[in-house]
């Protein structure tokens, strides 16, 4: 993915106009990459999930116990990113750390299953705040 493409994607979900369909697992790690490099201002890990669940709500979705946004994979994911950026020299373009973070496991949609098991990853208590791995700690805790 290019540095425009991450770019058109990450506007596009801050300003709520991305399209439900493109938000996929590589666009979330696409815009958690470029808010780390490009946006200052934000703190992700703080920022996103309110940014998440007013996107998701602008696309008709609904943030509940069972859909929506989840807490755990947000702040898993964004841990993960952060490794990333922490493994690649100072000035990394956007397109360069996401190409580093698709070349590691988290390319895998189902990553975050070699830490959690899917009943704990997809409880409501996971959905609605951080819980911690059950089969094995993560590398970047």
């Amino acid at each position: 993915m290019t540095d425009e493409e991450i770019e058109r994607i990450a506007l596009g979900f801050c300003a709520r106009t991305l399209p439900k369909e493109e938000w996929t697992h590589m666009a979330h790690f696409s815009t958690a990459l470029w808010l780390m490099l490009r946006r200052p201002d934000l703190v992700p890990e703080r920022d996103m999930p309110g940014m998440i669940a007013a996107y998701n709500e602008s696309v008709g979705g609904v943030n509940s116990d069972m859909s929506g946004y989840h807490e755990t994979i947000t702040q898993a994911s964004l841990r993960a990113a952060r490794a990333v950026l922490a493994g690649l020299a100072d000035g990394a373009t956007p397109g360069e750390a996401f190409a580093a973070l698709m070349a590691s496991p988290m390319a895998d949609k189902d990553w975050l299953l070699a830490y959690w098991s899917r009943e704990r990853l997809m409880s409501t208590e996971a959905r609605r705040g951080w819980v911690e791995p059950d089969l094995k700690p993560l590398p970047w805790a």
